[in-house]
This record gives C-alpha cells, sequence and structure tokens, in this order.
C-alpha cells in the first residue's frame, strides 16, 4: 500500500472500533450478526499486518456461512446488557471508557468526568481539530469511541478523502501543522497512556465474544500504529 492507502485503511479500523465501542445500535447489532463486522476486522487486520491471535473472533458469526447466522435483534438484546455493565455500571462500570477515569487511577486521585486535566485537554485538542461536542449531548470527548473517532477524522483528512473545503480549521492550523502530525500527537500523548490497559481489561472482564473481540482489535491496533 501506498501512504494514503495505509491512512485510508487505519482511517476505516478507527471508525470500525468506533462504531464498536459505542453503545450497541441496529446498525452495530446487524454487522455482528451477519458476519460483516468480523469480516471487516479480519479485513483491516491483514490489510496492516496487525498480529492477531489464533482464533480471532471465535464465537461471532462469519460472512458467508448461513448455518453462523443469527437475528441482528438476538445480537443486540445480548449486547445492549453487556455494554451497560462493561461501561456504565450500576453503580459502577467494569472497564470505564473514559480516558481521565483511568489516569487519575493511574495518578492515585479521585476519577472526576469533565473537570480533570486530561478530560479538558482532550476537549482542547478535539476543538483545535474543528471537532466539538455534539450539539444536544453532554458526554465527555473522553470517550475511548470519541477519541477514536477524531482520529479516523484525522486519518481520513491525511489520506486526502476529506475534502478541505469542508474542515471547519485549514491543514496547516491544525496541532503540528498537518493531519498525519496531529494524529501521531494524539496517539502518543493520549491513547497510549490508557487505552492499551483499557483494551487489555475489556477482553478479560467481557462475557460476550464480540467485545472480546473488539477488545483484541483495538490492543493489536495501537501496538501496531
Amino acid at each position: 500500500m501506498n501512504e494514503n492507502e495505509v491512512w485510508a485503511t487505519r482511517a476505516v479500523a478507527c471508525e470500525l472500533l468506533a462504531l464498536s465501542l459505542r453503545y450497541p445500535d441496529e446498525t452495530l447489532a446487524g454487522a455482528v450478526a451477519s458476519g460483516e463486522w468480523l469480516g471487516a476486522a479480519r479485513e483491516v487486520a491483514d490489510a496492516l499486518a496487525l498480529d492477531l491471535p489464533e482464533g480471532f473472533g471465535a464465537g461471532l458469526p462469519r460472512e458467508g456461512e448461513a448455518a453462523a447466522a443469527v437475528e441482528a435483534d438476538v445480537v443486540l438484546r445480548e449486547l445492549r446488557p453487556e455494554a451497560t455493565r462493561l461501561f456504565v455500571g450500576a453503580p459502577d462500570p467494569a472497564c470505564s471508557p473514559y480516558e481521565g477515569v483511568w489516569r487519575a487511577q493511574a495518578d492515585g486521585v479521585q476519577p472526576l468526568l469533565f473537570v480533570n486535566p486530561h478530560s479538558m485537554d482532550v476537549e482542547r485538542f478535539c476543538r483545535s481539530c474543528g471537532l466539538g461536542r455534539p450539539e444536544g449531548t453532554n458526554e465527555p470527548l473522553d470517550h475511548a469511541a470519541t477519541e477514536l473517532e477524531l482520529l479516523c477524522h484525522l486519518a481520513s483528512r491525511a489520506a486526502g478523502t476529506v475534502d478541505p473545503a469542508a474542515c471547519a480549521v485549514p491543514e496547516a492550523d491544525l496541532p503540528g501543522g498537518s493531519a498525519a502530525t496531529a494524529y501521531d500527537q494524539f496517539v502518543v500523548e493520549h491513547l497510549k497512556t490508557w487505552v492499551p490497559q483499557f483494551a487489555e481489561k475489556l477482553t478479560a472482564e467481557t462475557r460476550h465474544p464480540f467485545y472480546r473481540a473488539v477488545g483484541t482489535l483495538l490492543g493489536c491496533f495501537l501496538k501496531a500504529d
């Protein structure tokens, strides 16, 4: 692959992982049930030469295998309570998806959503790239899925698949002066400080093969990126 193709594949990987870590909806459930999710994960892994372990995706439907197909609504009913247990919790999530929580724990201080230096730094970085909190939402921007969506945007810009005229921030005004540099900077300053541990815990804590596959793919992606 040439450099633009590598960036485009990274964008696809980030988009797939971000979708996987959002609260499950019909789109995700349909992709898992049909085997499309597992097929896409394997294609991304092959394109980026990720070192997936043997048996990756065990227990998930495979594309083109009719005997393994399941109904999307069945998958959705399985994924939603597991996502709630993992990422929302009652009273605490089994695997918090927020950078600020992980880094506060690493610093030995009480984690507070929004009002912690790491979450605020993520918000500043997102805004410097022309991205902010969607209107009508009140979720911290240091959610794993949101951080991956930021990287998807930057990788798409680096690949040249985004119209510069449609971007709120010119390329030269991005952190580091380019989309590629901004991507690398955010990975080093943010994702790699907590997401490897998050991915490992997600893989260990989950009771569903889908989230085990997501944690594994996420961990392998960061090791290679």
